[in-house]
């Protein structure tokens, strides 16, 4: 239960820093959005309705169609993100009388970057805000669409509406918005705890191993590869490391092979012993206790079957 909430806390989060986004940055200055969002934000600019209002009322006929197609259970997070979407728009519509920032080109790319983060945590609690994104769940489902595809050829429809409406200026930085908004959001839900992977090929592999795990305290894998040209079996040093750590792999290795041939990797999202999971210290302790307690039991069994 602790977690659920937590979980729903989070996307309310999402939901008001990027609600808060549209309000400060991009209606100010009379720019728009992407899906339902920006449909909303041209009847705003045309007839005064409240854009909160409008996206709910929008997507309520995509709702009844997620509940028929898709199930109740994808539906109840969606609803979710939709009401409160819908409601935090409406509701920090009054930040836009502080908006700071005249400049079109800058309250588009912190109108993007502050929109990115809002979706990317919502993205990353596995909710959704609705919109375009069911639409694309339905098309995906029945038919195989790409998603990123079917929601781009949505956008480009509604930005070519709103370039007929309003100018090309207006739809251009738009355009540079949703870029910016697209590439937070993938990396915030992709995360920031980059770390390096190093795949390392040598002669010596077993000796720069040791060297690795004694001297940098990473956990080393062996794969195992064959040479295409020598069909020479050979140990294919695999470790996954922090950027401050790549240095010192490098000389290690170096010393040991100066022909030993190394690939460094971008690795996100990174997760188990010695990132997300405690360490081979703490583990060996833990290990220790398990079999003491083993050891314990099997001492009473020995015991009883004496009596």
């Amino acid at each position: 239960m602790k977690k659920m909430i937590l979980r729903y806390f989070v996307i309310v989060l999402g939901c008001l820093i990027s609600s808060s986004s549209i309000n400060l940055f991009l209606v100010p200055n009379h720019l728009l959005s992407g899906g339902i969002t920006g449909i909303a934000i041209i009847f705003y600019y045309l007839f005064d309705l409240p854009i909160g209002l409008q996206m709910l009322i929008y997507n309520l006929p995509l709702l009844f169609a997620a509940y028929k197609l898709l199930g109740p259970k994808y539906t109840i997070d969606v609803v979710f993100g939709t009401v409160v979407f819908s409601l935090c728009i409406d509701a920090t519509q009054f930040i836009g009388a502080y908006a700071a920032v005249s400049d079109t080109m800058l309250a588009a790319i912190y109108g993007g970057v502050f929109n990115g983060i809002g979706y990317g945590i919502i993205f990353r609690m596995n909710g959704s805000s609705g919109g375009l994104d069911i639409v694309a769940v339905i098309l995906k489902k029945f038919y195989s669409f790409n998603m990123g595809g079917i929601i781009f050829a949505f956008n480009c429809i509604i930005m070519s509406i709103a370039a007929a409406l309003f100018g090309v200026m207006p739809a251009m930085f738009t355009l540079i918005s949703m870029f910016v908004s697209a590439m937070i959001t993938d990396k915030v839900v992709a995360g920031f705890n980059n770390k390096k992977a190093i795949i390392l090929i040598s002669d010596k592999t077993q000796i720069i191993a040791e060297e690795i795990i004694k001297e940098v305290g990473r956990g080393v894998t062996f794969l195992k590869g064959e040479g295409a040209f020598t069909h020479h079996q050979k140990d294919v040093l695999f470790v996954v490391v922090n950027l401050t750590q790549i240095g010192k792999i490098k000389m290690l290795t170096n010393v040991i092979d100066s022909q030993a041939f190394m690939i460094v990797l971008s690795a996100n999202e990174v997760m188990g012993r010695g990132f997300t999971l405690p360490g081979q210290k703490i583990e060996a302790m833990l290990k220790q206790r398990d079999n003491e307690i083993t050891e314990e039991y099997d001492r009473k069994m020995e015991g009883n079957k004496v009596k």
